[in-house]
């Protein structure tokens, strides 16, 4: 089963951009993700769409399953 975290951020103009995190470690620590989520925002570390990252909308975890089929 494939996990993702992903973290919804709105940007300066009031559009959402999503960020994701592949395999990430559980279980998930929702304090922590809130603390990485406000460095991110404080660092300025990513402009979205609709520019700059201002505040957190939230943030969960996917899970999906894959099933891989040989073509022959």
């Amino acid at each position: 089963m494939a996990k993702t975290l992903e973290m919804t951020f709105v940007t300066e103009l009031g559009k959402e951009t999503k960020l994701s995190v592949d395999s990430p470690k559980e279980p998930i620590n929702p304090a922590a993700v809130k603390a990485a989520m406000e460095q991110i925002i404080a660092a300025n570390a990513f402009d979205g769409n609709g520019g700059d990252f201002v505040s957190i909308k939230d943030a969960r975890l996917i899970e999906r399953n894959v099933k891989d089929y040989e073509l022959v």
